[in-house]
C-alpha cells in the first residue's frame, strides 16, 4: 500500500471535498475539479488519475442521488434511455481505457473543459 504524505492527504481531501460540492450542486462537475486537484495537490501519478477519479465520484454521485430522491421523485422514465447508453459507454471506456495514452486522455479532458466553459459562457 502506498504511503501518502500529510501534504498529499490534505490535497486529496481538498480536491475531493470540492468535487463533492460541485457534483452535488451541479450534478456531475466534480471530475472537472477532482482530476486536476489530484494531480497537482495530491501528486497522483498520471496513469492513476482517471481511475482514481471514477472511484471517488461513484459514491459521491450515489450520495447526491439519495439526497435528490429524498427531496422528491426521480425522473427515472426520462433517464432510462440515457442510463443504458451511458452504461455501454462506461463499459467501452473501461475495456479500452488502458490502451489510450495518458497524454491523450489529458488533452481530451482539457478540451472538454474548455468547450464546456465556453458553452456555459454563451
Amino acid at each position: 500500500m502506498t504511503q501518502f504524505s500529510r501534504k498529499q492527504r490534505l490535497g486529496a481531501g481538498i480536491s475531493a471535498a470540492a468535487a463533492g460540492i460541485l457534483n452535488g450542486l451541479l450534478g456531475g462537475a466534480g471530475g472537472m475539479v477532482l482530476v486536476p486537484g489530484l494531480r497537482r495537490l495530491a501528486q497522483v501519478p498520471p496513469e492513476q488519475l482517471f481511475p482514481t477519479s471514477v472511484c471517488i465520484m461513484l459514491p459521491t454521485t450515489l450520495c447526491s442521488l439519495c439526497f435528490s430522491a429524498a427531496a422528491g421523485p426521480l425522473p427515472l422514465r426520462q433517464a432510462l434511455p440515457y442510463l443504458a447508453a451511458a452504461s455501454l459507454g462506461g463499459l467501452a471506456a473501461g475495456l479500452c481505457g488502458k490502451r489510450i495514452p495518458v497524454l491523450w486522455l489529458h488533452r481530451s479532458f482539457g478540451a472538454l473543459l474548455v468547450l464546456g466553459g465556453l458553452r456555459t459562457l454563451w
